[in-house]
């Protein structure tokens, strides 16, 4: 069955976790390219500056403040598309965040808030866009990671919420696509470690500051390989060398990538203290940054930029 997506420039494209990040590189570059957009997020001023900014440019933008762990949000942010622009051409579920910590040392109050956020925030933004989709047709994308397929030591319960995230997008397919027959694109992007607020964002359980190894990519890579799944229908889209050799890896020699994945233990924390152990778990985050800021030994800055999702 072919499916056929309408060019950026006629879509209504609907972001989630679009305050910062992945989210936020790919709402620029959406608006660049002529797209209507829907933003959503829990950061609402973050948000509303973002809207204006962009809106300043001649964009057509709205946001929504929302929670995607809530379907009532859900509910709302397909309702502004709706009302706003009349329809939605394109989800991107995108929100998400981590917890840095060993898994016997993580409380299952906050692994259960993560996959709240990582896991049925994708499957309701999924289902509620499929939906609205149902006639019209159009492309649902689920941001995944390269731990969908492998796993990193002390984000055992994002690695997990990842692979739970490949599971839902992959049976998804299967059904809307080879059953009923629907002409909608879905896709899983699996991005390698990525240069944004990422780490600072997670909740942190260790004694030091989290980070994610390098190298990392732009985000606004990952972006591109988004905004190419919302006009080129394709299956899955890995971003960055590190993603394809961690997902060959992990399935061709199991053993071997066990122990690679051992060695990223040390790799994933500064030489200080943590700077915000809580994180943006259970509260919004307001910094509005595409991009992280590296920092070496101590805190110090130097002046590049660090990583994330």
């Amino acid at each position: 069955m072919a499916i056929e997506l309408k060019p950026l420039n006629e879509q209504v494209i609907v972001i989630t976790g679009a305050s910062s990040g992945i989210g936020l590189a790919t709402a620029e570059a959406a608006a660049e390219a002529g797209a209507k957009l829907v933003l959503a997020a829990r950061s609402g001023d973050t948000l509303a500056d973002i809207v204006a900014r962009l809106s300043a440019a001649g964009a057509e933008v709205v946001h929504v403040t929302a929670d995607v762990a809530e379907p009532d949000a859900v509910q709302e942010i397909a309702q502004a598309a709706v009302t706003r622009f009349g329809g939605i051409d394109t989800w991107i579920n995108n929100a998400g965040v981590s917890i840095y910590g060993r898994l016997d040392e993580v409380p299952q109050e906050d692994a259960r808030r993560l996959f709240d956020v990582d896991f049925w925030g994708v499957v309701q933004g999924s289902l509620m866009a499929l939906r609205h989709m149902r006639e019209r047709g159009g492309a649902i994308i689920n941001v995944g990671s390269e731990v969908s397929d492998a796993i990193v030591p002390l984000q055992g319960y994002y690695s997990a919420a990842k692979h739970a995230v490949k599971g839902f997008t992959d049976a998804l397919r299967v059904e809307v696509q080879e059953v009923d027959k629907l002409p909608i694109a879905i896709t899983l992007i699996q991005p390698t470690a990525v240069d944004t607020p990422f780490p600072q964002h997670g909740k942190n359980y260790m004694d030091r500051e989290p980070k994610l190894p390098t190298p990392m990519i732009d985000p606004e890579k990952v972006a591109g390989a988004i905004l190419n799944a919302a006009t080129d229908p394709t299956t899955e889209t890995k971003v960055g060398a590190g993603a394809k050799l961690n997902a060959m890896l992990a399935k061709l020699s199991p053993t071997l990538a066990n122990k690679l994945e051992a060695k990223q233990t040390g790799r994933q924390q500064y030489d200080e203290p943590p700077r915000d152990p809580e994180g943006t778990l259970d509260k919004p985050g307001e910094d509005g940054q595409v991009s992280g800021q590296k920092r070496g030994t101590g805190g110090a800055s130097n002046g590049a930029r660090p990583h994330a999702r």
